[in-house]
């Protein structure tokens, strides 16, 4: 039996897989360690997303590699040879390989090594975990996507779109609630294919677990937009239940119709505003994130001010940005780049202006008074959630999972600022 530290990077999926791996752990006869140092071997459930992130990865495989390693998630998938150049000597495990996990970790603590990157029939539903926060429960819906984006290493990692059974998923989400969560989390590589290969749909599902008789939140993760015309009008209806939270993770990328062609997206900048324009015309205050790409190899300064055009259109509350970074293994990859310079020039101006249009968005809040679930620790405070997902920062004394009235006195470009109501 051994002491094992667990760390996770990336996705909400991607932290799921650690909880269940943690879980399988801990059901193996193994106990987690509280870091590093006090560990007999370390895991590491790793994301290759961007370049940065997968530098950091290599920094932390190379801290963690002085006692037995494992290294799982995305990047010993999607980029073997590089785990492999920093540490010869660690397991590998695949993110759809978690049927693995204690014959890997007995394998490498005996001073083997193994690789598992294969797909396993074991499905993700129903595995025993440890939750990194005891007020959210992580639930994943479905593995891989439908996808072919030419910048992206996901398909390569995960592999084709694998839905799990509605039942299943709310039999997994009434365990979530019945163990204490008060917020759950409906998490996939994307969402909105959810289902279109066990002939079901994201709506269907979202329907099925309001049924649940408890008193919880729904976060519906991220959707690419190219499937939003399909299951648009059914999730307009879903979303209207109290239970859902008011929030869409649509990653746009681009403002221009040809940089998405070229990333091969599958959607046009119409699909996205249609769905942002839909929603907000419905939900009086109802939150957008997305993402932005800057920097695609074939981005020309008309298709960078079509962004601008776009940002300034929608007014998401959130954009994820991102500096083009060639992945390898993608198409991309093997397109002239642009200048770096250039990158970082047009970076700065996103940023600068989604910025400006969350913290204009926040200042609408300011007044606001309603309830709010508590569910995250941060350095300055307790952090909770409104209906619509608006991130509220409270210097009170309250406890996770705590559900408080909260006004509104002031914001940031980053979140609320509330107080408890008398």
């Amino acid at each position: 039996m051994a002491k094992i530290w667990v760390e996770a990077y990336g996705c909400s999926a991607s932290f799921a897989d650690s909880e269940m791996i943690s879980g399988l752990i801990v059901n193996g006869g193994h106990t987690l360690a509280a870091n590093s140092s006090d560990s007999d071997l370390n895991l590491i459930v790793t994301c290759s997303v961007k370049d940065a992130t997968a530098n950091k990865m290599v920094n932390r495989i190379k801290n963690l590699k002085s006692k037995p390693l494992v290294v799982a998630g995305c990047l010993p998938k999607a980029e073997q040879k590089t785990v492999e150049k920093f540490s010869q000597n660690a397991s590998l495990l695949g993110p759809n390989s978690l049927g693995k996990t204690l014959e890997v970790i007995s394998t490498t603590l005996s001073g083997g090594r193994m690789i598992q990157l294969e797909d396993s029939d074991l499905s993700k539903i129903g595995l025993p975990k440890v939750r990194l926060n005891p007020a959210v429960g992580i639930v994943e819906i479905a593995s891989g996507c439908m996808s072919e984006c030419t910048f992206c290493q996901t398909k390569l990692s995960k592999g084709d779109l694998q839905s799990y059974r509605i039942g299943d998923i709310v039999r997994q989400v009434a365990i979530e609630i019945k163990d204490g969560c008060k917020e759950v989390w409906l998490t996939s590589t994307d969402n909105g294919c959810y289902g279109l290969d066990i002939g079901e749909d994201l709506s269907s599902l979202i329907n099925a677990v309001i049924e649940i008789p408890s008193k919880f939140k729904i976060r519906v993760g991220m959707m690419n937009p190219m499937y939003m015309p399909r299951i648009r009008e059914g999730l307009l209806k879903s979303f209207d239940n109290d239970k859902v939270f008011k929030f869409l993770h649509i990653p746009v990328q681009s403002g221009s119709d040809k940089i998405l062609n070229d990333m091969k997206r599958g959607h046009t900048a119409k699909t996205f505003t249609d769905v942002v324009y839909k929603f907000r015309k419905k939900f009086s205050k109802f939150t957008i994130a997305t993402d932005i790409i800057v920097g695609f190899p074939s981005e020309t300064q008309e298709d960078f001010k079509q962004t601008i055009d776009l940002l300034n259109d929608t007014r998401p509350d959130i954009v994820n940005l991102s500096r083009y970074s060639p992945r390898p293994g993608t198409k991309a990859a093997d397109y002239t780049q642009i200048d770096v310079s250039e990158v970082k020039r047009r970076s700065k101006i996103v940023f600068d202006v989604s910025s400006q249009i969350s913290f204009e968005n926040n200042l609408k809040w300011i007044g606001w008074k309603g309830e709010v679930l508590f569910d995250e620790k941060s350095e300055t405070g307790i952090q909770g959630r409104n209906f619509a997902y608006k991130s509220i920062l409270v210097k009170d004394k309250v406890e996770i999972g705590q559900v408080h009235q909260v006004e509104i006195i002031d914001a940031t470009k980053h979140c609320l600022i509330g107080k408890i109501a008398s």
